[in-house]
């Protein structure tokens, strides 16, 4: 198979009819092939834990936010209140902020 000289993919073919994959080039006839690219498990298994981490972020931060659209200040209150928001705010940002630099 030819590898990708970054290492992140390599170029195979494989059948539209039957799914066979095949490198580094086509067969010779009976099949009808596209080019697919293919990711190693390793590289494959990176990129899922990392989207999971960051839809769990994604999730936290909407949930703080759904708290901030939902926050109604009592009467005189509206200060304590107010700097709580801003605590929460500061907590979400640092959430966003870990989740992309790849740190949690």
């Amino acid at each position: 198979m030819s590898a990708d000289p970054t290492g992140d993919y390599v170029q195979a073919w494989q059948c539209i009819g039957c799914g066979r994959i095949e490198a580094p080039q086509p067969c010779i006839g009976v099949c009808r092939d596209r080019k697919v690219l293919l990711v190693g498990q390793d590289a494959h298994e990176a990129a899922r834990s990392e989207i999971r981490r960051l839809r769990e972020a994604l999730s936290a931060a909407s949930a703080m936010l759904l708290r901030f659209g939902a926050a109604t200040p009592r009467d005189g209150q509206w200060e304590t209140s107010y700097r709580a928001l801003q605590l929460q705010v500061r907590e979400v940002l640092a959430l966003l902020a870990a989740g992309s630099d790849g740190t949690a």
